[in-house]
C-alpha cells in the first residue's frame, strides 16, 4: 500500500506537470503585436517582406505564430493607446518596423516586452536603445538612416533637375524624424552651397497649402522628409506635385511608383525582412539587449520617366544606367 507521504509527492508532481501538459495540448503559440502608424492596405508588400523574414526563422503566421495588428491609419496620436492595448494583452513581442512614431510609442508603453523596430534615423537619439552595438534594453531592430542621406539626394536631384534654383523641404512638425532630417539637410546643403526653405504640414489641407505657397516658376523643387504621415498620402502628394509642376525627391520608391519624380533611400523590403528575422530570433529565445542594431546594405534609386516627361525633364543616361527601377 502506498504511504501517505509518497501519495502527496506523486500528487504534487502531477500538479506541476499538468500545466505543461495542458499547454502542449493546446499548442500555445507566441503572439506578435504589430504596431504601425499607417494602414494595412498601403503596406501589403512590406508586410509580406516582414513575414518572409519570420519564415526564414521558421515562423509562419497562423501556423506557429499569431500576429495582432494595430494600425493608426495616419493618426499618430492614437499610437500610445494602441501600444498600451498590446501590452495589456501580454503579447510575446511588439514589432514596429517602418514606423518611427510607433517605435517610440511602444518603448514608452513597456520596458519588459521585447520590441523590434525599423526606424529612419538614429535609435539612440530617439531613446530606443543605449548603443547600436549593445542595445542594452528591451528593444533592437534596424535603422535605415534615411534622414542621413540628404547629401546623396541633393546630388541626384541636381543631376536630374539641372535648373533647380529654389529648394524647399516639407516636413511633418509632429514627427520624431523632422529634427534630425532638417539637421542633416542643413549640413548637406551648406557643403553644396544650397539654400532651402522649410515648409510644414501635418494635415491634408496643410499639404495642399504648402504646394500652393510655392513660387510658380521653373527651378522650384521640393525635398520630402521621411514620415509615415506623408507615406500614407503619397498619391495625393504626387498629384499635387504634378499639378504645380514641382519636381520632388523622396526617401522611398513607393512615392515614385505613385507618380512622384525620384527617390533614393534604403530598400524597405530588405529592411522589413531584417526586422522579421530579428523578431523570429527573439521568439526563439535571444534577447534584444544582445542583438546589435542592423543597418541595411541595399539602397535603391527609383525614377519615374513618365513624370519626368510631364515636367519637361530629360533623364540623364548616367541616372538611367544606375537606377534600380525606372517607372515608365
Amino acid at each position: 500500500m502506498m504511504k501517505r507521504r509518497e501519495l502527496l509527492m506523486l500528487l504534487g508532481a502531477a500538479a506541476g506537470l499538468w500545466p505543461r501538459v495542458l499547454a502542449a495540448q493546446q499548442g500555445t503559440m507566441p503572439v506578435i503585436g504589430f504596431l504601425h502608424s499607417g494602414s494595412a492596405e498601403q503596406n501589403v508588400e512590406r508586410l509580406a517582406a516582414f513575414r518572409k523574414g519570420l519564415g526564414d526563422r521558421g515562423f509562419v503566421e497562423g501556423k506557429n505564430v499569431r500576429i495582432e495588428y494595430r494600425w493608426a491609419e495616419g493618426r499618430n496620436d492614437e499610437l500610445p493607446a494602441l501600444a498600451a492595448d498590446l501590452v495589456r494583452q501580454q503579447v510575446s513581442l511588439i514589432a514596429t518596423p517602418g514606423s518611427t512614431p510607433a517605435s517610440v510609442a511602444a518603448k514608452a508603453a513597456t520596458s519588459s516586452i521585447p520590441i523590434v523596430f525599423a526606424v529612419g534615423t538614429d535609435p539612440v537619439a530617439l531613446g530606443l536603445i543605449a548603443s547600436l552595438s549593445r542595445p542594452g534594453g528591451n528593444a533592437t531592430g534596424v535603422t535605415s538612416l534615411n534622414a542621413e542621406l540628404a547629401a546623396k539626394r541633393f546630388g541626384l536631384f541636381r543631376d536630374l533637375v539641372p535648373n533647380a534654383a529654389r529648394y524647399f523641404t516639407l516636413i511633418n512638425p509632429t514627427s520624431e524624424l523632422a529634427a534630425p532630417f532638417i539637421k542633416d539637410l542643413e549640413s548637406a546643403a551648406a557643403s553644396l552651397g544650397i539654400a532651402f526653405a522649410v515648409l510644414r504640414a501635418s494635415t491634408d489641407p496643410e499639404i495642399e497649402a504648402a504646394f500652393a505657397s510655392l513660387p510658380q516658376r521653373p527651378g522650384t523643387v521640393m525635398v520630402f522628409g521621411p514620415d509615415a504621415f506623408f507615406y500614407t498620402r503619397r498619391a495625393q502628394i504626387a498629384a499635387l506635385a504634378l499639378r504645380h509642376a514641382v519636381p520632388t525627391i523622396f526617401d522611398v520608391g513607393d512615392y515614385v511608383r505613385a507618380g512622384g519624380l525620384v527617390s533614393y533611400g534604403a530598400d524597405f523590403l530588405n529592411v522589413m525582412e531584417l526586422a522579421g528575422r530579428y523578431a523570429g530570433r527573439i521568439l526563439q529565445g535571444e534577447k534584444p539587449a544582445d542583438l546589435p542594431v542592423q543597418q541595411p546594405t541595399k539602397f535603391e534609386l527609383v525614377i519615374n520617366a513618365k513624370t519626368a516627361q510631364a515636367l519637361g525633364l530629360e533623364v540623364p543616361t548616367k541616372l538611367l544606367l544606375i537606377a534600380d527601377e525606372v517607372v515608365e
